[in-house]
């Protein structure tokens, strides 16, 4: 743990002289730290003294003040009305457009940019007359829009930033089960979902957000943001933040118009494919879509900062390459050799999908190999032929069981002593400033998270023995994951901004406890792994909260009640589409073609229906790939030895739950992506940041913010042109310039 050891004690000073975790240097901190204390003194909101320590962190002290106002109202009127409309306009937005061919995820950046806006609108035109209710004095104008309510606001947003995972399972189940759930019982399967991470971020804090190591490196961005709409900064510089970001949200925003309307094949520029179209090999090597992504660029941002990486920006440079390492090791070099040596006869498919087939190459038809009440007929599935995947499909799993007990042996060598530390010591941690600034406010007790638990996990019992999701007693196995997994993974994610996931473990589990029964498999992964999921959000927006000096109180009631919004709009959303649209999920539904939910069905087909002993048993093909748990345990090992005998070796910035990151996405997430991201990140946060240090420190994550922004709303306005406008039918109108990668290299031989 030297990382967080680095700056245990100290005075702030030396603290400032240290060098830098996270992959950057001190080599122009003294005049950063400087100029920060002159924008500090800026801001339009700052206290009369100012804070002299800062955090000892680089990347904290580029976004987030070290100060203070605690007179600015937080939860008014503005920030519930604002906050809960643009709660339910995102969980429309975002429901409706996941189930799409080409879905788009608006996230807090649109709701920061719009919110600021119609926020200081409110002040202008609401009257400031103080009424009295109860002995109570509130207004529905305190004042100013200030910074803190445009936070809160994005907080209530945050819970619509995605799409709850329930309806996963809702969906399937409608859709390829052909058994309606109803949409009381799916409400409340939602809810206890979602809700349950509650109770596991509450008991996480002084290991997750109190920390200064604990980062959380995409907050930084929106801190950035932030800071941008409401403070008044003078960098010396040609350009403030403020211009920073609209010149690049503008940019953004237009040159979006270019791939994604007029110029498609700028996002999926496949040189290989380019260079010998007919030539499989090729194709299948430079595809993104079937293929590995070799050499396979982009000019479209949306596929950079995608949302399987989100911002180059937002990582440290030494994160980025350890990720990249992993993507270049499975999937350049270890998919390729798997593939052509046509291992598990998997020639005759695509390289790269989650579609599933059968031993003959053909799509599995799971309505062949079911009994009426939607399990497996053994008997049929013998008779019908047992289920195949493709080499990176198969491999993926291998590397998530791997991945799995990486995260364990890792967080034991290298921060085990930490964690006891803060155990033993929770009451009189070490204390950064942000932490002491917080020390002003109320802190939500830990009975308010107790009563969320026990109330979520006595209706979660309730609602699946009910209605048949899985029987009761597995929603308390379910629930010890969670408790095992989130503060581990939550130090990944706090230092790396990625997140390994715990599905391979939760579907493997009741597979093989609940054989054949496919909806008992993906409702135990739902309580098993998004509940740490949801808590990993939560922790995310409570690290922003404490970056910008949120009352605990205030962010908890926003949290909750932006979750029970978004779940009933985007269940709601759900049951429209899927009861309205001909052809839901299939071909003849384009663009409602689910392709997510296809991705979510192929696995509890995999997991549930057939199950792990057929699939991964002593008999199946794919046994191999569970030697892989050895190799995921043992891979932190070498490293940990030799770095405690050489301490200041290059070997200390390898971190191997990094590599197997990628494959956690893989598929659905198209092959470049990773590429890309890297390319940018090299650009960004290695050759700008070394060479351009105090520029990064000024414009970097508005600059990012900018990006985003701009092609949020830009992806918005190109959807509702396609509806309008036909595209001329030309080279460039096109991404499918491989098209030999749909298939596989060896002709199939039908049984």
């Amino acid at each position: 743990m030297a990382d967080i050891d680095e700056f245990a004690a100290g005075s702030p000073q030396g603290q400032h002289q240290a060098s830098y975790p996270n992959g950057y240097d001190n080599a122009s901190h003294n005049g950063m730290y400087d100029e920060e204390k002159h924008i500090h003194e800026k801001a339009v909101y700052a206290d009369e003294n100012e804070e002299e320590e800062d955090s000892p962190f680089e990347m904290v002290r580029a976004a987030v003040s070290n100060k203070d106002n605690t007179d600015l109202p937080c939860l008014t009127f503005r920030s519930w009305v604002l906050g809960i409309i643009f709660t339910a306009a995102l969980a429309f937005v975002n429901q409706f457009y996941w189930f799409r061919e080409n879905s788009i995820t608006l996230n807090g950046y649109v709701v920061q940019l719009l919110s600021f806006p119609l926020g200081y609108l409110m002040a202008l035109v609401l009257p400031k007359k103080v009424f009295r209710t109860f002995g109570w004095e509130w207004t529905l104008n305190p004042g100013p829009f200030n910074i803190k309510e445009h936070v809160l606001i994005s907080i209530f947003a945050g819970a619509s930033a995605g799409t709850a995972y329930g309806i996963d399972v809702i969906t399937i189940k409608k859709m390829w089960y052909k058994s309606d759930m109803g949409f009381g019982p799916s409400v409340l399967f939602v809810l206890t979902s979602q809700i349950m991470g509650y109770s596991f971020a509450g008991f996480s804090r002084r290991f997750l957000v109190y920390p200064a190591a604990m980062i959380w490196p995409a907050n930084l961005i929106s801190v950035a943001l932030f800071r941008t709409f409401h403070e008044i900064q003078n960098f010396g510089g040609r350009f403030s933040r403020t211009q920073v970001f609209w010149m690049c949200f503008a940019g953004s925003f237009l040159w979006y118009f270019i791939p994604g309307v007029i110029f498609p094949a700028l996002s999926f520029l496949a040189i290989l494919c380019f260079i010998a179209p007919h030539n499989i090999y090729a194709n299948q090597l430079g595809d993104a879509m079937h293929g590995v992504g070799m050499l396979n660029f982009t000019l479209d941002w949306s596929y950079i900062s995608s949302a399987y990486t989100l911002s180059p920006i937002a990582i440290p440079w030494v994160y980025a390459c350890n990720v990249f390492a992993g993507f270049v090791i499975i999937m350049w070099i270890a998919t390729p050799i798997g593939y052509y040596k046509n291992t598990w006869n998997t020639g005759i498919m695509p390289m790269y999908t989650a579609t599933l087939y059968r031993t003959n190459g053909s799509v599995f038809d799971i309505n062949e190999v079911m009994t009426p009440d939607k399990m497996l007929d053994v008997d049929k599935y013998a008779n019908y032929g047992p289920l195949r995947m493709t080499f990176t499909y198969a491999m993926t799993y291998g590397l998530g069981f791997a991945g799995l007990l990486n995260i364990i042996t890792y967080v034991v060598l290298y921060y085990g002593k930490d964690i006891v530390m803060r155990v033993r010591q929770a009451r009189t941690m070490d204390e950064d400033i942000h932490m002491r600034l917080m020390r002003k406010y109320r802190e939500v007790p830990h009975w308010w998270y107790g009563v969320t638990f026990v109330i979520t996990f006595v209706l979660s019992i309730v609602t699946c023995q009910v209605y048949h999701l899985m029987p009761w007693y597995w929603v308390i196995v379910a629930t010890v994951i969670p408790c095992i997994f989130t503060i581990p993974i939550g130090i990944i994610q706090a230092l790396s901004n990625q997140q390994p996931g715990l599905n391979v473990i939760t579907e493997f589990i009741m597979g093989y406890a609940r054989p054949g029964d496919p909806i008992a498999n993906v409702t135990f992964k739902v309580y098993g792994y998004i509940t740490m999921a949801q808590a990993m959000v939560l922790i995310s927006d409570q690290k922003l909260g404490h970056y910008m000096k949120i009352p605990p109180r205030h962010l908890f009631i926003a949290q909750l009640i932006g979750t029970i919004i978004c779940a009933f709009v985007q269940l709601g959303v759900a049951f429209w589409l899927m009861t309205s649209i001909k052809g839901m999920c299939t071909e003849e539904g384009y663009p409602f073609t689910c392709i997510q939910a296809n991705t979510f069905f192929s696995a509890s087909v995999i997991w549930g229906l057939v199950g792990p002993n057929r699939m991964f048993g002593s008999t199946s093909p794919y046994h191999v790939t569970l030697f892989l748990f050895i190799l995921g345990l043992l891979l932190p090992v070498p490293f940990w030895l030799w770095t405690k005998k050489f301490p200041n070796s290059w070997v200390k910035h390898i971190h191997t739950p990094l590599f197997f990151i990628a494959s956690g996405y893989m598929p659905p997430a198209p092959s470049h992506v990773y590429t890309n991201w890297f390319i940018a990140c090299f650009f960004f946060n290695y050759l700008w940041h070394k060479y351009r240090n105090s520029q990064w420190n000024r414009y970097a994550f508005a600059l990012s913010a900018g990006l985003d922004s701009g092609l949020a709303i830009s992806g918005i306005i190109t959807y509702f042109i396609f509806m309008k406008v036909t595209i001329p039918d030309w080279w460039g109108g096109s991404v499918a310039h491989c098209p030999l990668a749909s298939g596989g290299f060896l002709t199939p031989n039908p049984s």
